[in-house]
């Protein structure tokens, strides 16, 4: 007799409705879902939701969506810093380039 944790399941079905999202959550979704695959990404996905799920019920926290314009935007801040960074341990500058 198999064990079916109700909860997994539950969660494994909100991240993968994540895919057509246009929330905060459904950004590294599908970022994560072109790297990773689809199943990886779901269970990557469910675990994220399961951390704020748990978050909200033992500090009576709020789930605010910032929307997934704000997680492109902070993506590619991060990986502006990145380059700046390794491009600073081998010895160049990285300028901005203006169009």
């Amino acid at each position: 007799m198999d064990v079916v944790n109700r909860a997994a399941t539950a969660l494994r079905m909100g991240a993968s409705m994540l895919l057509r999202s246009q929330t905060y959550l459904g950004a590294p979704y599908r970022r994560l879902r072109s790297k990773l695959g689809a199943l990886k990404a779901i269970t990557t996905m469910a675990h994220r939701l399961a951390r704020l799920v748990y978050r909200m019920l033992k500090y009576g926290q709020q789930y605010v969506d910032k929307g997934a314009e704000y997680y492109e935007q902070r993506n590619r801040q991060q990986q502006i810093e990145f380059v700046r960074k390794k491009a600073a341990q081998l010895g160049l500058q990285v300028t901005p380039a203006h169009a």
